[in-house]
């Protein structure tokens, strides 16, 4: 079966109740749950891991790029803009990534424009919530299901 893995950086572990009016109310284990159900729809298996540690999400990256993993869904939250290691992380590692964020990171805080992971994305999914989760599933389920198509 088809594994992705879906990385959540800091803070989010705090989600439905940290700043409901940026974030919106689900906590990340109803965001999750929902997700897992729509990559059961593709036969896809989706893994979590959440950490507010920097290194814990680096560990985690090396290790799904050993073990079979297609693809990669990150929402590095506040990382997103601080982290060369992250960054250098996910561009070590021969897995597609797409960057996810619940809010729109380019209508916030001048700090947040600029996010040093997605140069090493497919992508960046902004603003629509954690509908954004299943946006980026469905990218790395279409591009998988494309290069079957070519070979």
């Amino acid at each position: 079966m088809t594994k992705i893995i879906v990385l959540n950086g800091p803070n989010l572990n705090l989600l439905g109740t940290r700043e409901p009016g940026v974030y919106g109310a689900e906590t990340l284990d109803e965001i999750m749950q929902h997700l897992s159900q729509a990559a059961s729809r593709f036969s896809v298996t989706v893994e979590t891991f959440q950490s507010n540690h920097e290194g814990d999400l680096i560990d985690k990256i090396h290790q799904v790029a050993q073990e079979g993993f297609m693809g990669i869904i990150i929402n590095p939250a506040g990382l997103t803009h601080t982290s060369v290691a992250l960054r250098d992380a996910l561009a070590s590692v021969a897995l597609p990534t797409v960057e996810v964020h619940l809010s729109n990171i380019h209508a916030r805080e001048e700090f947040r424009h600029k996010s040093l992971i997605a140069p090493v994305s497919l992508g960046q999914i902004c603003g629509f919530g954690s509908i954004g989760y299943e946006l980026a599933l469905n990218v790395l389920i279409a591009r998988e299901n494309k290069g079957k198509s070519e070979t």
